[in-house]
């Protein structure tokens, strides 16, 4: 069988041969030896999150909703197959009485999508998911299962944790995680004087912390998540409704809507939207803080910096809001996390800052992220490899001090390149 494709945003389309849904790593390892025996190309897609064209393929597309179960929980170590998405994840962990340590703020990504790309969440100490992984299976290029960990095939765990799909398709996924928790969220706004007086204690003095800023204004978001014992504080079912669903969703679609329309409505909106807001603070389950409805449709860049070029980075971007001829539309986000040692995460050797920028959908946007793309580059900048990027192969070497170790696993793993497409040709070679 096949169909058309198109990711969430919309900005990714993609017509296979075929399309294979297989139930388990055998009759994925047959489908792919199949495929390659006809000369045609494999690419696993989740649940389309990505904003690349990283699962575009005109050959077989895999879809993993049949590879979603629990495998075992052992302790805090729980293996799942690929195709099991995070909101499914996060109940499934919440019933056995643990959760992941860290999340981003969607929870519609299969987790097989959110390690492969570098999915991140924030907070000083974590690194991005990707380093919660005890051990994972993938199958290859012949059609073979291959098991990877710290101690059993070191050197594949360093490379497949984050692998954009290009070394084949992860089967398993064991993670480890941590006993159930509950946060406080304090969200609150404020100036961006106030983020850069304190950003030190900011990031330090909290466990997760993040904050977005409003273009056209100097107004902020301040965002707090820390560790408490007790849901002693949760937010009444009204206010989430009217924060995260009717403001968040509904009513800032509609101005998004109007900014299309009518882009010089944009800069007013934009500062009654950041003079509007109001502090809250609640207590929930971790993945019920982290995680939050994403209706409104956008395109996306993130790029991942060393933390001390951050001020240099937000101001250049500024400046570029600033000079564009159009205008945006959407909050721009900035999130911390730890350093890491997987060869292709945006943070491996380093602690970063990262700055999301993002522009609603069927706005236009490629000035603005080539513009922010040629600012963060000589930086250090390291994409998010889920989220639009302009940049190749070449440029890529010089950004990842393990890249040539990468290409070269692929190389053994991957040598006719059953598993690439046009875009890990550009930024894999």
């Amino acid at each position: 069988m096949t169909s058309p494709w198109t990711n969430w945003a919309g900005n990714q389309t993609a017509t296979p041969t075929r399309v294979a849904r297989p139930a388990n790593a055998a009759e994925l390892g047959e489908l792919v030896r199949a495929a390659a025996a006809e000369g045609l190309r494999v690419k696993a897609v989740g649940s389309g999150h990505s904003f690349t064209p990283a699962a575009v393929t005109d050959g077989v597309r895999v879809e993993l909703d049949r590879m979603a179960s629990l495998v075992r929980v052992d302790e805090n170590l729980v293996t799942v197959q690929a195709g099991m998405k995070l909101s499914a994840l996060n109940a499934t962990l919440a019933a056995a009485g643990l959760a992941m340590p860290n999340l981003g703020d969607i929870d519609a990504q299969t987790i097989s999508g959110a390690l492969s790309t570098g999915t991140h969440g924030t907070g000083a100490k974590y690194g991005c998911l990707s380093t919660f992984v005890e051990a994972l299976t993938l199958v290859t290029a012949d059609g073979t299962e291959l098991s990877c960990s710290a101690t059993q095939n070191p050197d594949l765990f360093a490379a497949a944790r984050v692998n954009i799909g290009a070394l084949g398709v992860l089967s398993t996924v064991t993670l480890r995680c941590a006993p159930a928790f509950v946060l406080r969220a304090d969200e609150r706004p404020g100036t961006l004087d106030d983020v850069w007086s304190g950003l030190e204690e900011h990031i330090a003095g909290n466990d997760h912390f993040e904050f977005y800023w409003f273009p056209y204004t100097d107004r902020v978001q301040l965002k707090r998540n820390n560790i408490v014992a007790e849901a002693d504080q949760p937010l009444p079912g009204w206010r989430r409704w009217l924060d995260d669903d009717f403001l968040s969703n509904s009513v800032f679609g509609a101005a998004c809507r109007l900014g299309r329309v009518l882009p010089a409505t944009v800069p007013p909106i934009s500062r009654v939207s950041a003079s509007a807001l109001s502090a809250r603070t609640y207590t929930a389950a971790s993945h019920e803080v982290f995680c939050t409805p994403r209706r409104v449709r956008f395109v996306e860049m993130e790029y991942g910096l060393p933390r001390a070029a951050l001020r240099e980075a937000f101001d250049g971007l500024r400046r570029i809001v600033a000079g564009l001829p159009y205008k945006i539309q959407f909050p721009v986000e900035v999130r911390f996390t730890a350093a890491d040692d997987i060869w292709l995460s945006h943070g491996y050797g380093r602690d970063n800052a990262y700055i999301a920028i993002h522009q609603y959908k069927g706005a236009p946007y490629e000035e603005y992220f080539r513009r922010f793309e040629e600012l963060t580059t000589p930086l250090g900048g390291r994409p998010h490899w889920g989220k639009m990027n302009f940049r190749n192969a070449e440029s890529y070497a010089q950004a990842y001090p393990r890249f040539a170790d990468f290409t070269a696993m692929r190389d053994k793993l991957d040598p006719n390149r059953v598993f690439a497409n046009l875009y890990t040709d550009r930024v894999l070679g």
